[in-house]
């Protein structure tokens, strides 16, 4: 569960704001998916939560503890069950390692299993990823991009994580890797139980991987529901013209109903405009949304929306 998270960065005498007051919880065994445009703050938010980089304030509880008041050895055991698949595989592995050597490494650092023990369950993690165990000795830059993601994946899981940040892991990809990466995800996590918060600015993929989600738009959560709710009953402005940028096949050789794209210009990051920021793009504005920020609040079961006019 994450409470009232920030994080800010100096910026030019001024503070950007990438993640601003961020509330939500991912139950065991469910899929969060995360989205919005490049800049919302989706991946601060994630490496924030695993204190890759450390927020200003606010608590991520992860099986009752704050993992803000931990240091030391007592954060690092907890962070075995805490992984993260990067967005970028190749920068993600260390380039004088081999795959298996890469994967091995969290077994060394945790001082898990023998040198025979370990050597074991890296071909036992190859197998699950779909890697034949020939790629054990190759280097990541002998190893196609999907190879390098699967890679990344089985490392991810090599301390059998409950919970993984999966930081646009596809987009990357060419678009039939991203299709196998994606089926992988899934199946390992109908597999091993495993929790995701998966951050993607694409809806369609999230569509198919997740049970609920999160909408970002310049740090904060604009609209939070259950995966069917949203995309059939989007309530914030922008989450509807998120809908609308996914490609969409005619049905009968009629054109689909889509939403109107967003006209007007992204507010500075670090000079936003008081009351709702998401205004200068809305066709809806109000004289409210200009002058009061409005409250993420619940308008349905389980469907949470920051938008006054929702």
């Amino acid at each position: 569960m994450v409470k009232n998270l920030k994080k800010y960065f100096p910026a030019r005498g001024k503070w950007l704001k990438a993640v601003d007051n961020v509330s939500f919880s991912i139950g065991f065994g469910e899929t969060l998916g995360l989205v919005g445009e490049s800049g919302s703050g989706k991946s601060t938010l994630g490496r924030s939560i695993l204190r890759l980089i450390e927020p200003d304030d606010g608590e991520v509880i992860f099986e009752d503890v704050d993992l803000r008041k931990l240091g030391g050895e007592e954060l690092r055991q907890r962070r075995r069950f805490m992984q993260i698949v990067f967005q970028d595989p190749l920068a993600s592995l260390n380039p004088m390692m081999t795959a298996g050597q890469n994967i091995e490494d969290p077994l060394i650092i945790h001082n898990i299993g023998t040198n025979e023990e370990r050597r074991k369950t890296v071909m036992e993690l190859l197998d699950i990823v779909g890697l034949g165990r020939e790629i054990i000795d190759s280097f990541p830059h002998e190893l196609s991009g999907g190879q390098q993601q699967r890679v990344g994946v089985a490392r991810a899981l090599a301390l059998n994580p409950k919970f993984i940040v999966a930081d646009e892991p596809v987009s990357s990809l060419d678009v039939s890797i991203q299709a196998q990466v994606v089926s992988l995800l899934y199946e390992l996590k109908r597999k091993f139980g495993l929790s995701y918060l998966f951050i993607s600015h694409d809806l369609a993929v999230v569509k198919y991987l997740s049970d609920r989600v999160a909408v970002m738009y310049l740090g904060t959560i604009v609209e939070l529901a259950p995966k069917k709710e949203l995309y059939e009953k989007p309530l914030h402005p922008y989450t509807r013209a998120l809908l609308a940028s996914i490609p969409k096949m005619p049905k009968d050789g009629k054109p689909q109903k889509r939403f109107s794209a967003l006209k007007g210009e992204i507010p500075s990051p670090v000079d936003l405009p008081p009351g709702c920021r998401f205004q200068s793009r809305c066709e809806h504005v109000t004289e409210i949304c200009k002058e009061e920020e409005p409250t993420f609040r619940e308008v349905f079961p389980e469907h949470f929306v920051a938008c006054h006019l929702a």
